[in-house]
């Protein structure tokens, strides 16, 4: 589904990654971390795909909220264990969204 966001100006915070091989609890984790980053204060959405390489997009509303996301305990657990299980690499991409445009039927 196509994340519904508001005028522009906004933030993405774009994060691509490789994943490791297995599980190691990553399914249930990505679920929790999309319930949790819902009740952050400036949540707008979130976007994701993965074939070979994995990218999540989640769109706040300013800095302010995405540094709250990143602090918080539970996302800060999920981000230990992405670089002790879950990835071989990974990047993360924070942008301002000046303009945006779409097309649907």
């Amino acid at each position: 589904m196509i994340a519904l966001t508001p005028d522009t100006p906004y933030y993405a915070v774009i994060f691509t990654s490789l994943r490791t091989e297995g599980d190691h609890g990553y399914s249930d984790t990505a679920i929790l971390m999309e319930e949790l980053s819902k009740k952050i204060d400036g949540f707008l959405g979130i976007e994701s795909a993965r074939e070979e390489i994995g990218i999540t997009v989640s769109y706040w509303s300013s800095l302010e909220s995405i540094k709250t996301w990143k602090q918080q305990a539970d996302h800060r657990i999920a981000q230990r264990k992405g670089r002790e299980l879950w990835y071989s690499a990974f990047k993360v991409r924070i942008c301002k969204v000046e303009r945006d445009y779409e097309f649907s039927l």
